[in-house]
């Protein structure tokens, strides 16, 4: 498509003029897609919640969340309520729990939050005019999803749409990681790494303060049972330490670099003012720095839940 103004090209790599701050929001569609319909837009009086419809995707969410919650069983019934020193359980069940919570909401925020999703269809030709090109300007259009691909936006065939500052696809959270949840997944790395150390602290006093009692009153289950599930608790923190705090390292380093993953991966040269270190982090998690960093339900507006059927919306819409 030519026109006097400007040059459209189907490509996927690219290094468009359109920036991420443009966000395309001029005839917004911008903030998720219709719960049931991974593939659809919405208008922008029309938010609905983000969810995507990939069968692996929800599978290890669902089992991400069953993990969690064994961790909670294990630690609460089988370590800290048969324990006789008051303090140590109430400290210890307070710290694990709020942690386990935080984990789970930060969780939720970066499955359910729009990454950053482009207008999908959105390279019409009145929206091409609209946008007042100089001459010889080019932008570019991802061919898969008809839509006007930003500066650092990739295609995502899991998705089915153009993320901005897509750094990858995680099958955990059922999303992409992107521009507007990457600060959630980065809390969920956190907090998972925080509540398997925890377990595992915790599951090697158990084992201690059990064989010196001989496991007689240790636990309101059998030595047996109470061994079998304090070795798979172990087994599963120290996955989930490894894997999650490789992961957190991974994405500090991507914000204060400025680089997602898929820009290491493909080497791509930036064509963007770089914001490195503490500028990356404000970025990213907003400024100043201050423990609402750290807290997963910043900005959390639920404004309404309606229960509607067919082909009419459902859930809750939020606000980030």
């Amino acid at each position: 498509m030519q026109s006097s103004n400007h040059r459209l090209r189907d490509m996927e790599q690219h290094h468009p003029l359109l920036s991420a701050g443009a966000d395309v929001e001029a005839g917004s569609l911008a903030a998720g897609v219709m719960v049931g319909s991974p593939h659809a837009g919405h208008t922008a009086g029309n938010r609905t919640l983000w969810f995507i419809q990939d069968s692996c995707g929800m599978v290890c969410a669902g089992i991400t969340w069953f993990l969690v919650l064994y961790a909670e069983f294990v630690v609460n019934f089988v370590m800290l309520l048969p324990a006789k020193n008051f303090w140590y359980s109430l400290l210890n069940g307070a710290t694990f729990n709020s942690l386990a919570v935080l984990a789970l909401a930060s969780h939720l925020r970066t499955m359910l939050s729009d990454p950053g999703a482009v207008p999908k269809g959105n390279a019409t030709k009145e929206y091409m005019e609209s946008l007042q090109l100089k001459p010889g300007e080019v932008i570019y259009k991802c061919p898969k999803c008809c839509s006007i691909k930003p500066e650092r936006a990739h295609h995502c065939s899991i998705c089915k749409r153009c993320i901005r500052k897509m750094d990858h696809h995680c099958p955990w959270v059922n999303n992409c990681v992107g521009e507007k949840n990457q600060r959630f997944f980065v809390l969920f790395t956190m907090y998972i790494a925080l509540i398997s150390a925890h377990a595992l602290g915790l599951s090697g006093m158990h084992f201690f303060n059990c064989v010196k009692v001989q496991w007689n009153e240790c636990s309101d289950f059998s030595p047996g049972v109470s061994v079998l599930l304090l070795i798979f608790l172990c087994l599963e923190a120290i996955l989930f330490l490894t894997f999650t705090a490789v992961m957190f390292g991974t994405q500090i380093h991507s914000i204060c670099n400025d680089e997602t993953e898929i820009e290491r991966l493909k080497n791509e040269k930036p064509t963007w003012e770089r914001q490195v270190r503490w500028e990356g982090m404000k970025s990213v998690f907003g400024s100043p720095p201050s423990l609402l960093w750290c807290n997963p339900f910043t900005g959390l507006r639920l404004r309404r839940v309606l229960l509607l059927t067919h082909s009419r919306r459902a859930g809750s819409e939020f606000s980030v």
